[in-house]
């Protein structure tokens, strides 16, 4: 018999089903109420009802949970101190999209050795998700592949979904059956309308395929999102957080009817692919929001416990304990200071 289908597939491998994987890692009903807490936080933020910023910060990339659960500490005292400013949402991505081929992150090759136990990165990812959400963490996670959500988004306050991505159908559809507020990127080349669109596209109504709790094929149909922003990072011609950025995307979302609440992204474009200088693009938008800017609602940092980045080497014992293995990331003590120096400039406001 003639073969016609998977001639180029060399395996399929059955895995966990959502269902199965949350009753392994349940969450608390304490944990529950926290999440939804910091979702309407998010909310109540991005609507513009409340005058903080958040601000998503943390790795590039999460690939030891020991260094995410250190992080979180250490961003939870800090969080305490700054909370009448700004509301401080971890940054937990556990996968990447890659520009050609590269490591794809913790679900998709938790051991870093190209075995791709997704499995059990599922297993990690949710198991550190539930610490984090214990330690009254708000957790922000990039969108990347369609499946995965079923299996983490109950512990999800944030969601992204990335500049490679945002003009993927699949990915508003996605993006309109979410429980939580979702920030879409700009493209990576500055482009602004395929954001725009994004947005118009998840606030509706959708019908696709999916998965349920139990693992099988399902048709989902959503009623939309309602809780969508904007995410500029910059493009590969110039950044695109200076007041006269800021001013043409409100003018953008006003013409198109969307509300104008815009989070930048410090790093990518907007440093110029130079993590060390987010401090400065950090300050350059508090510059405008101190100055009386009302649509700035946020800010992404790109932050580890020690900076710069490392590649994956074949001896796993060499990596350095807290340094970014993918975008290089600024260091815990410069995120502290540039974080405290925001408030204290915030707490000036009229």
């Amino acid at each position: 018999m003639i073969k016609t289908n998977n001639l180029k597939v060399t395996s399929i491998t059955p895995i966990i089903a959502p269902a199965d994987l949350r009753q392994v890692f349940p969450m608390s009903e304490g944990a529950r109420e926290f999440v939804a807490r910091s979702r309407e936080r998010v909310k109540d933020i991005i609507q513009r009802r409340d005058r903080r910023l958040m601000v998503v910060v943390g790795p590039c990339s999460i690939h030891d949970p020991a260094v995410a659960v250190e992080y979180a500490r250490h961003l939870n005292t800090l969080a305490r101190q700054v909370d009448d400013q700004l509301l401080l949402v971890m940054r937990v991505y556990f996968e990447k999209p890659r520009t050609t081929v590269g490591w794809k992150g913790l679900i998709n090759d938790p051991d870093m050795n190209g075995t791709h136990q997704i499995s059990k990165g599922l297993g990690i990812a949710r198991s550190l998700l539930c610490q984090l959400t214990d330690l009254e963490i708000p957790v922000a996670n990039e969108m990347l592949d369609p499946i995965t959500p079923e299996y983490v988004a109950d512990l999800i306050s944030w969601g992204a979904i990335g500049a490679r991505t945002t003009e993927s159908q699949t990915h508003r559809e996605l993006a309109s059956g979410l429980s939580f507020p979702i920030g879409f990127k700009n493209g990576t080349d500055g482009n602004l309308q395929i954001a725009i669109d994004a947005m118009i596209a998840a606030r509706a109504s959708h019908n696709f395929l999916g998965i349920n709790r139990e693992g099988r094929t399902s048709i989902i149909e959503t009623a939309g999102n309602p809780d969508v922003h904007i995410v500029l990072r910059g493009g590969s011609r110039k950044p695109n957080y200076h007041p006269e950025d800021i001013l043409h995307t409100e003018e953008i979302l006003n013409k198109n009817s969307l509300t104008p609440t815009i989070m930048v992204d410090c790093s990518h474009g907007n440093s110029n692919k130079d993590y060390r200088r987010q401090p400065e693009v950090l300050e350059a938008v508090i510059n405008q929001v101190v100055a009386g800017n009302q649509s700035i609602s946020g800010l992404m940092i790109e932050s580890c416990l020690e900076e710069g980045s490392q590649k994956i080497s074949a001896d796993l014992s060499k990596l350095k304990y807290g340094v970014s293995i993918t975008d290089a990331c600024i260091s815990w003590e410069t995120t502290e200071k540039i974080l405290l120096e925001a408030h204290h400039r915030l707490q000036k406001r009229k």
